[in-house]
């Protein structure tokens, strides 16, 4: 990959100069001059386009796992080490994820139910069971509070809402679109934490309603909702990291084009067998059926 640079870069510097930058000697590179190319670096430089083409179609947020993944959808085969080998020679990589606080308004006088889901992520059949949170992004225009749920067979986010403003009313928007999305049977299981969004009298007579059982994380312990925890790392690391909206209808935008099209839709999730939760339902009720 150095002669490779070296060779397109010769016409605007000196070879001596630009081997000295890449620490490698001049005789090396006239000797890679004059050796033929083998077949093993032909099939890599052809393999490296293709592995380029998905990580800009990612916009930069593939790690080989997933640009592996994606090239073997499409009939490329090659070994996840292969990929990995290409892409650390190519500095390509996934953006690396950020540590963000969690806030909760606890401080209530609501009941809080008692934790059913106790940590048992591994669900079986969509719409059984969904986890809700809300976090926060930061735009020129001040706070824009994100709520979402996501259903923990298919991780999928089935709602989600913003708002300037961190009340009920944010939480019930995104319950709302979930429930009339995908009409869940009674018996859902319905895990969040203990926010005053999720305990109030209008969240609970809206999931009792529709007969969906509550269920809370116990108190500062973020690990009960590692699901949803985890995509809000995965949306800001992806989306937001080390930039700033202009407004909270940019960030909305690009929001509804990260969940709706990207992440439900494209997105390989690790979880799912390296499927997209769309694609990962698809194939549930084709299976089911």
């Amino acid at each position: 990959m150095r002669y490779r640079l070296i060779q397109e870069q010769a016409g605007k510097h000196s070879v001596a100069r630009l081997c000295q930058a890449l620490e490698v000697s001049r005789a090396g590179y006239y000797g890679w001059l004059k050796s033929p190319e083998s077949q093993q670096k032909r099939e890599d430089r052809r393999l490296l386009i293709q592995i380029r083409t998905v990580y800009g179609q990612s916009r930069r947020r593939y790690g080989s796992p997933r640009v592996h993944a994606e090239l073997r959808s499409t009939g490329i085969r090659c070994s996840r080490k292969r990929v990995a080998r290409l892409m650390r020679q190519d500095r390509l990589c996934a953006r690396p994820r950020r540590r963000f606080k969690v806030t909760t308004q606890s401080g209530h006088a609501h009941p809080v139910p008692d934790n059913r889901l106790q940590r048992q992520f591994a669900v079986e059949t969509p719409n059984t069971c969904w986890a809700a949170d809300i976090t926060y992004l930061w735009t020129e225009e001040g706070w824009l509070y994100l709520a979402v749920l996501l259903d923990l067979c298919s991780r999928r986010i089935v709602g989600w809402s913003t708002s300037g403003r961190l009340g009920e009313e944010l939480t019930l928007r995104a319950l709302d679109q979930a429930l009339a999305d995908r009409r869940p049977a009674q018996g859902l299981l319905h895990h969040s934490d203990r926010g005053s969004q999720y305990a109030s009298r209008a969240y609970r007579g809206r999931l009792a309603s529709r007969g969906i059982e509550a269920s809370m994380s116990r108190r500062g312990d973020c690990w009960d909702n590692a699901p949803v925890e985890s995509f809000f790392s995965t949306l800001k690391t992806e989306l937001f990291a080390g930039r700033v909206p202009r407004s909270r209808r940019q960030a909305r935008s690009e929001l509804f084009e990260y969940i709706e099209v990207f992440y439900n839709r494209q997105r390989r999730h690790s979880a799912l067998d390296y499927q997209a939760p769309a694609e990962f339902e698809k194939t549930w009720s084709k299976a089911a059926a």
